[in-house]
């Protein structure tokens, strides 16, 4: 029998073996529902057998394992042993030893890491590869004789793969610089900066998983959120961390997460920048604080037949020493009337009254009017109505900046305001101010250059107890308030001590395609390193068209003729007529075939990308260059530029010669 059929047997193996864990998980489902207990203990146990039932039945029917570790001799702990390394552990039978070890576990860390300078004490490491399930080879690097192949056949292929549908895991690919960002601890928040087709977004994502596999009691109870730029996004990555065989992943984007009325008004530009200014955060806080009044008369608090008496100077301190303890404003309105209570307490009691908690509650009911008057209960609309009612004073902006934001015609109420988008982070910010938000044990932010600072601020009241992971490109910077510098951004993110790391090494854009961004870094707002690309054999094709539909549907055309997806990328005014075009030449969008704007194309790829006149991307606003460096970088394979008009002068390849 060779090897490879001897693989073939293990993988046979850990099917079997996965079926089986599968079967005794739903098994034990059942039988925990009937185990003697608390109801406390019973209801944790129910969760967790049913959590763990539904990862693996959610285990998609893939490779079982990737890469295979025979330690040398020389290894300290695992001299002569043979582990593989999957996407998940598999089990042996009868508590024999496990047929696959996680990709997260400490022993397969080598299988990154090792190299011929440092083996790690790995003799060999063998990488496989698959079509769909079946296992059609393999490759040995012989660590132990310092031969040492990091771009072989199977890993080439593995990542130059087409891809069509959502996002693929890479934890076969992954590279030493990734993978220590990876398995950086979970107290360590990390910014990085990252050049398309660096990984970036798979480290992050993959970060997750390892991070719930290595500290999975403090994270269940704090939970793992992902935050993507828009939904396209989310929906392209959504499918990572459940092949990981993560599940409980709070996956969703910033407006989804702070959606807590319904959007139906829009902005003026000069509003929306001044809405995301930092300054809002004082403009709110002062117009919430703002209605809180001082005492100005006695407190007489009726019992029965008798009255307790609180003094004007006694309730004035109250109320001070509660600002001064600087807890969020509905806490705060708690904390006065339980001072206020107590008072009135240690005069009853002194007077021989037996303060039981029936009394205490009445009393507590009783100073509510005054708490109304002093300390007003608010909700985060009625604050925000009177600021954008032009009603509250907010020395933070200049005359002009509070004209921007201020409604022409302000509501009766606030019930009658129709909300905008970036309403939506500043009544996030006062419902902070209020009371404190969810918090979660880690937080990975993705295109986190293009946040303001005020939803800056929004992650970061979710992360003040947990780490981030923040992942963008300054470069890619398309917003007008787009950051400019990464320990900037990451101070605004609550997180100033974070690691920043650039990824340089690009493995799914190739070199024909990163030569040409590469030409526009300096016409960006943006000081970030060259990509070095490690892929060669891309196709980069300019295609000058007297009619730029009709050059499109060629373009589309040849292109379909490639395995993998087609991306078309054009200026947002133009993308909808260019899609009407390819559907009356009867090129439908499907699975394959996008259409989209070039605002909604950032985090995406395609095998092949068609990029309709640059020109027009690169003069749409302030970011223009910005959002054509995205479009030109969303291709992995192959890239059509199609134009009628001119070129920016950057793309001029020499009379539209392709490449």
């Amino acid at each position: 029998m060779t090897a490879l059929d001897e693989e073939r047997r293990h993988a046979e193996r850990c099917r079997a073996g996965l079926r089986g864990m599968l079967d005794a998980a739903r098994e034990n489902v059942i039988v925990g529902e009937t185990v003697a207990g608390d109801r406390y203990s019973a209801e944790r146990l129910g969760r967790h057998l049913k959590s763990l039932a539904e990862e693996l039945g959610e285990e998609p029917d893939g490779p079982p394992f990737f890469g295979r570790l025979d330690f040398g001799a020389g290894s300290a702990d695992h001299a002569g042993r043979t582990y593989h390394i999957g996407r998940r552990h598999v089990g042996g039978e009868r508590g024999g030893p496990p047929l696959v070890i996680d990709w997260r576990a400490p022993v397969s860390r080598a299988f990154y890491r090792a190299g011929a300078r440092d083996p790690l004490g790995v003799a060999v490491r063998r990488r496989f590869g698959w079509a769909g399930t079946v296992l059609t080879g393999y490759e040995d690097e012989r660590l132990g004789r310092g031969e040492e192949e990091r771009a072989g056949r199977i890993l080439t292929a593995e990542i130059e793969r087409p891809r069509v549908g959502p996002m693929r895991d890479i934890v076969a690919t992954i590279q030493p610089e990734q993978d220590d960002l990876v398995r950086a601890g979970l107290e360590e928040s990390i910014c990085v900066q990252g050049a398309p087709g660096t990984g970036k977004t798979a480290v992050g994502l993959h970060r997750a998983a390892y991070l719930l596999y290595a500290h999975r009691r403090r994270l269940r109870r704090g939970g793992v959120l992902v935050l993507g730029p828009n939904r396209a996004f989310l929906g392209y990555v959504s499918a990572v961390l459940p092949a990981l065989g993560e599940v409980d992943v709070e996956q969703t984007t910033l407006d989804e997460l702070l959606a807590t009325v319904p959007v139906r008004a829009g902005d003026t530009p000069d509003a929306a920048a001044v809405k995301h200014d930092a300054r809002m955060a004082r403009v709110l806080r002062e117009a919430l604080y703002g209605r809180i009044r001082k005492p100005v008369e006695p407190l007489a608090v009726p019992d029965g037949s008798a009255r307790w008496r609180v003094g004007e100077d006694e309730l004035r301190r109250v109320v001070d020493d509660t600002r001064r303890d600087g807890l969020p404003y509905a806490t705060a309105r708690e904390r006065v009337r339980a001072r206020v209570v107590e008072l009135v307490r240690r005069q009853a009691e002194a007077r021989g009254r037996s303060a039981t908690a029936a009394w205490l509650r009445g009393v507590g009911r009783a100073v509510t009017p005054f708490l109304d008057a002093v300390w007003p209960a608010v909700r985060p609309e009625e604050v925000l109505y009177e600021v954008l009612s032009g009603r509250a004073h907010a020395p933070s902006l200049t005359g002009a900046e509070r004209e921007a934001i201020v409604w022409a015609r302000p509501p009766r109420g606030f019930r009658g305001a129709r909300w905008s988008a970036a309403d939506l982070v500043l009544l996030d910010e006062l419902a902070g101010l209020i009371e404190r938000p969810r918090g979660y044990g880690h937080v990975i932010v993705d295109e986190a250059q293009d946040l303001s600072p005020m939803q800056c601020r929004a992650v970061a009241r979710r992360s003040g107890h947990g780490s981030l992971t923040v992942l963008g490109d300054l470069a890619q910077g398309t917003t007008p308030w787009a950051a400019a510098s990464w320990p900037e951004r990451m101070a605004l993110l609550g997180k100033p001590e974070a690691r920043v790391v650039a990824l340089t090494a690009g493995f799914r854009v190739p070199a024909e395609v990163v030569e040409v961004a590469n030409r526009l870094l300096g016409t960006l707002k943006a000081d970030v390193p060259v990509t070095r690309a490690h892929r060669a054999g891309g196709r980069l094709r300019v295609r000058a068209a007297g009619d730029l539909a009709a050059g499109l549907v060629a373009a589309v055309r040849e292109a379909l003729g490639f395995e993998g997806s087609v991306g078309v990328i054009a200026a947002d005014p133009a993308a909808g007529a260019l899609e009407e075009a390819l559907r009356a030449a009867g090129l439908e969008p499907d699975e394959r075939l996008a259409v989209l704007p070039a605002s909604l194309a950032k985090g995406l790829e395609f095998d092949h990308a068609v990029v309709c006149e640059p020109g027009d991307i690169a003069r749409s606003g302030e970011r223009g260059p910005n959002l054509l460096y995205v479009a030109l970088t969303r291709a992995v394979s192959r890239l059509d530029i199609v134009h009628a008009g001119p070129l920016p002068v950057e793309l001029d390849l020499g009379g539209g010669a392709g490449m």
